[in-house]
């Protein structure tokens, strides 16, 4: 325990422990360990918002049949460079792996592709999706919404009228560099860092939240209602709304994600909310691959890298702060947690205690 608020659980230890939750759950051993795997990876690389403090919601989704097990991929529209699938609601990080590595073999083949996915469970951290084009030496784009998830606030709005809606490139890395990564939330914070913040966790910044009468906030209240000590977090229960970056700028990428993940794929936007109470939501994802040896740029990789090695030589603003190039700080992080552990909130941790007592797992 690093603090009175704060356990630092080893990497493997706490990969194992949430594989046990959702095999007990009712996953495939299979399934439970991929759903771990993926959530530890998003906790590796510093995004504790879509790491193991998932585990209670996603338990009960699976339990209240708003997630299911063992799902696969039903193709809905086919040809050699683009298709569009359907999750069936199955585990995002069973959904994804098997939406991504269809666009890969199609891009491979044909020099490009998009895939067109919907119904997906919570897809989790998109950054793993572009890591994984990227291994295959894969340039790839992704827009993300989540239908019936309404909590985004528009620019000059108080009501949610979209989800946190990620957007994300990977570029291939050459040699053993890191993969250069943009991956964030058209929200100025993710509804996550919420999560996490409401846990005890660090504060999302000052004005990431409003309310209904158009106050501005930092209260994770504001978008759970009253909070209790390892409570459930259910946004239905706050009145007011996140807010999204870059006021008109993210506002108007937040909504092309919409058109894009939930139009075009077929699987709905965000809202409207029929009666106003949400119900089973989805993840919709539209991803772009391009295979840059089909573009004739035979040194991609080594020119991105040269070009981001060029980026970091800049003069720091700050004399010993490190200018850092998309996916930096990630990788920095998860060298540090697969060496020292992953640290998580004192209620974080009792959320997942108590989930895991739930199905029999003991504590490890």
């Amino acid at each position: 325990m690093a603090d009175l608020l704060t356990h630092v659980v080893p990497a493997a230890t706490l990969d194992r422990f949430i594989a046990d939750i959702f095999a007990a759950g009712g996953c495939a051993r299979d399934e439970a360990e991929r759903i771990a795997f993926h959530l530890m990876g998003a906790n590796l690389t510093g995004h504790d918002s879509h790491g193991v403090i998932r585990t209670p919601r996603y338990m009960l989704w699976l339990k209240e049949g708003k997630v299911l097990a063992g799902q696969s991929l039903t193709v809905v529209v086919d040809s050699p460079t683009h298709a569009v699938v359907d999750g069936n609601f199955g585990f995002g990080q069973t959904i994804g792996p098997l939406a991504v590595d269809l666009g890969i073999a199609k891009a491979k083949s044909n020099g490009m592709s998009i895939i067109a996915l919907r119904h997906s469970g919570h897809i989790g951290r998109i950054g793993d999706w572009a890591e994984r084009a990227a291994a295959q030496g894969l340039v790839s784009i992704h827009f993300v919404n989540v239908s019936q998830g309404e909590l985004v606030a528009p620019y000059g709005g108080v009501d949610r009228r979209f989800s946190t809606n990620p957007f994300c490139i990977g570029l291939p890395a050459s040699g053993n560099e890191a993969t250069l990564l943009l991956d964030f939330a058209t929200s100025l914070v993710a509804e996550g860092k919420v999560l996490v913040a409401s846990n005890g966790g660090k504060p999302v910044p000052p004005g990431s939240l409003i309310t209904p009468d158009g106050t501005l906030s930092a209260d994770p209240a504001t978008l759970y209602g009253p909070l209790t000590p390892s409570g459930p977090r259910d946004a239905a229960m706050g009145d007011g709304a996140l807010r999204t970056f870059g006021d008109h700028k993210g506002s108007g990428l937040a909504f092309m994600c919409e058109i894009l993940a939930g139009v075009l794929t077929g699987g709905g936007t965000s809202g409207p909310i029929e009666g106003g109470k949400r119900g089973r939501i989805s993840n919709g994802m539209f991803s772009i691959y391009l295979d840059p040896g089909h573009f004739g740029a035979t040194g991609f990789a080594a020119e991105a890298a040269a070009y981001a090695r060029y980026v970091k030589a800049a003069r720091p603003a700050v004399p010993g702060v490190d200018v850092l190039v998309p996916g930096e700080p990630e990788a920095h992080t998860r060298a540090q947690r697969l060496a020292h552990g992953v640290p998580l909130q004192r209620d974080t941790w009792q959320a997942l205690l108590a989930t895991a007592r739930d199905v029999g797992v003991p504590a490890p």
